[in-house]
């Protein structure tokens, strides 16, 4: 038994970092990616939102970039009794399209975009120890086709998720930006 633990361990350890090599958007153009995008689709293991995931609807985040590169973004999203609002600021790291918001413990990566229609987005988030990763499909506009939903349900099981975690968020003109 002991003999193994060293094995179980480094398997362990590969795993981690398999999944830490998510890719980013070859040649990424951060003006080209600024606007707003509509988040219409979304798969995560954080416990919070797969409490609230058939209740959640569609937000909106407004992008923009800082002279040194930074992603600003600008969240809104329908509650029941209110419009949700949250501002972060991730800061670049050396790949275009990959950043670090430090304070909030999040990491993001624009995996894959096409700037007018479509955008894939993966999260990391640390709290006390604990990780949560999400995917999420942005649009400019509100239509989701099956082609873009395919492309998101073949790279779930590529960062450790599952595709029950998934959820579509039905439109709503509420809370825009």
């Amino acid at each position: 038994m002991m003999a193994m633990l060293p094995c179980l361990v480094l398997a362990l350890l590969c795993l981690l970092q398999a999944g830490a090599e998510v890719p980013v958007q070859p040649d990424f153009n951060h003006e080209k990616f600024a606007g707003i995008w509509h988040i219409v689709a979304a798969a995560s293991n954080c416990s919070v939102f797969l409490k609230m995931k058939d209740e959640m609807k569609s937000s909106t985040a407004s992008i923009s970039f800082t002279p040194e590169g930074d992603l600003a973004m600008k969240l809104v999203w329908p509650m029941p009794d209110t419009c949700q609002k949250l501002e972060l600021l991730f800061q670049r790291s050396g790949q275009a399209g990959h950043y670090m918001a430090v304070e909030q413990k999040k990491e993001l990566r624009v995996v894959e975009t096409d700037y007018s229609h479509y955008a894939i987005v993966h999260e990391v988030q640390w709290n006390n120890q604990a990780r949560s990763t999400a995917l999420q499909l942005l649009v400019r506009d509100q239509d989701v086709t099956a082609q873009l939903l395919q492309k998101l349900k073949e790279l779930i099981p590529s960062v450790g998720l599952k595709q029950d975690m998934l959820t579509m968020l039905p439109q709503t003109g509420e809370c825009q930006t």
